[in-house]
């Protein structure tokens, strides 16, 4: 089996697009602080997948606001997105903060659940 591969392609409209290629129709999830988004759409397009993401209005206001997309078959990361809002960030630290906490919380999760299933 080999590794999906997700490209960006727009952010527009309150939709973030991208194109994923996998060998069969993909099953992803998208977590934003700590939980799964609703609606996200993955439907076929030339040589894979269109992955569209709507993206909610509350994540649309002044802070750093970070998304990360997860195959639910591996648990594996496909891709991330930072959405940065409002007064000018000092620099992108706080976006690679928000990255770095939605991936240690998704670490989390696996290993609680590895060591639930050695039990």
């Amino acid at each position: 089996m080999t590794q999906s591969t997700l490209t960006p392609i727009r952010f527009e409209n309150g939709l973030w697009q991208g194109h994923l290629q996998a060998e069969s129709e993909p099953a992803v999830k998208v977590q934003y602080l700590g939980a799964a988004l609703e609606d996200v759409r993955v439907s076929p397009a030339k040589d894979g997948w269109l992955l569209s993401i709507p993206v909610p209005v509350s994540a649309l206001s002044d802070g750093v606001h970070c998304f990360v997309i997860i195959d639910t078959a591996t648990e594996d990361k496909l891709g991330d997105f930072t959405i940065i809002a409002g007064a000018p960030a000092t620099g992108d630290m706080r976006a690679e903060v928000g990255l770095l906490r939605a991936e240690l919380d998704m670490l989390k999760r696996a290993f609680r659940r590895s060591q639930n299933e050695s039990r």
